[in-house]
């Protein structure tokens, strides 16, 4: 399946849809939750690191991961090495993201992983690992055979789709589950927080459908490592 529209615009309009997101989130959490911290007496500050490295890190970073075999025009051995290191990125910077929220839930004498966000969170990151992990072994180093190369790319491109669509839904679903929360404890729900919390999450989305179109769409020189596979 592909589209017959070149990716380059696609990719444009997910690259300034990221950096928006990246904004909004910092801005939520900055000017209405009250900054970042890794200690704190206030220990929603050391939560609020959570939703900024998850965004930015697996949503955007790894977007950016999977769009870069798309829409940068070099040779396979440099985009394969960008497309690695954006993941591994992505990667460590939901495992911090992730560790802060249990961080900020052991302080705060919080249970762990008793919501449908955190336990898609968990899985997500798991899937996360294996997939990176496979794909260096196979794809970089040492290497697999070009038969086990040619093999293992379509389900690895899959695979990596499926586990982006579950970062973006877990994403959302955290939103969700944070904006309930800050309601319940009297934020206006047609406020200006509740307002932007909602758009940061549809323009999240929005970052989502553009890396897939970006992905179905076409490169500027198609080779046998791209996404025209699917």
């Amino acid at each position: 399946m592909a589209i017959a529209t070149k990716a380059m615009p696609f990719s444009f309009v997910a690259h300034f849809l990221g950096i928006v997101a990246a904004i909004m989130v910092l801005y939520w959490c900055i000017s209405f939750r009250g900054g970042l911290a890794w200690e704190a007496p206030n220990k929603n500050l050391i939560f609020n690191i959570h939703p900024v490295l998850m965004l930015i890190g697996l949503v955007i970073i790894g977007g950016e991961a999977i769009m870069s075999y798309k829409c940068l025009p070099l040779k396979k051995p440099e985009k394969k090495l960008i497309h690695l290191v954006l993941h591994a990125i992505a990667l460590i910077l939901g495992i911090i993201g992730i560790y802060t929220a249990f961080k900020f839930h052991n302080e705060s004498n919080i249970a762990n992983l008793y919501s449908l966000h955190s336990w898609l969170g968990i899985g997500v990151i798991v899937l996360y690992g294996i997939q990176w992990i496979y794909g260096f072994l196979i794809f970089f180093y040492p290497g697999g055979s070009t038969t086990i190369r040619s093999e293992s790319l379509p389900w690895h491109v899959l695979f990596g789709l499926l586990v982006y669509v579950l970062v973006v839904g877990t994403a959302t679903l955290g939103y969700l589950e944070k904006l309930t929360f800050i309601e319940n404890s009297g934020v206006a729900k047609y406020g200006s927080e509740a307002f932007l919390v909602n758009f940061t999450a549809i323009v999240t989305i929005l970052f989502g459908v553009f890396v897939f179109l970006t992905i179905l769409s076409q490169p500027p020189q198609e080779d046998e490592y791209s996404y025209s596979a699917i």
